[in-house]
């Protein structure tokens, strides 16, 4: 249910009926440094030379047109409005030039911590690196590792073979004289032998 348009919420703030004036305050910093920046250049002060001289001039010379005789009073009192609105703006031109300046350093100083972190960290990975690196074997001593498994096979493989023709050198030898010596055996028995005819008589 919508609640009256008349009826005043007691948990929100009342608003000040008064009028309330309104300034941004980063416009009037600009607005602040624009006119001290101006201040402080040459095309300032050769303007106002410029008028000072033809206020001073006119006062002087020309009687009709006199509207600030001497001491020049009214020339004083606008000089010292001037210098009166010229130095806060210059302060607070130096202020916001002093917040950037101190935003600028935090994040100088911000970076070079970034930079001394990534400094140490690439450090320490090239250390690990270079340790991993040492370890791993080179090509040069694979090339050697290889050439000398291969010298070393070839040599035992030359062993191998020879140990096996010598192995069935001897296999060979023994063989045959058991057949001789069989046949001299069986040979002798038939010479030296009883005859079959001795025995049967």
């Amino acid at each position: 249910m919508p609640e009256p348009q008349g009826r005043r919420r007691l948990d929100q703030p009342r608003s000040a009926g008064r009028f309330r004036l309104s300034v941004d305050p980063d416009a009037f910093g600009r607005l602040s440094e624009r006119l001290a920046r101006f201040l402080g250049t040459g095309t300032f002060l050769f303007w106002q030379t410029i008028i000072v001289v033809a206020w001073i001039a006119v006062n002087l010379l020309a009687v009709s047109l006199r509207w600030d005789p001497y001491p020049f009073i009214l020339l004083n009192l606008a000089f010292s409005t001037q210098a009166a609105y010229a130095a806060p703006l210059i302060l607070l031109a130096q202020n916001r030039q002093d917040d950037r300046d101190r935003v600028s350093l935090e994040e100088d100083r911000r970076r070079a911590e970034q930079t001394k972190a990534d400094t140490e960290y690439l450090a320490r990975e090239l250390a690990a690196l270079r340790i991993a690196v040492g370890e791993v074997a080179t090509r040069d001593f694979l090339r050697g590792e290889l050439d000398r498994v291969f010298r070393e096979g070839g040599k035992k493989s030359g062993k191998s073979k020879k140990q096996r023709e010598e192995r069935d050198g001897d296999e060979r030898e023994p063989g045959g004289g058991r057949e001789g010596g069989s046949g001299g055996r069986e040979g002798g028995g038939r010479l030296d032998g009883p005859r079959l005819d001795d025995v049967r008589s």
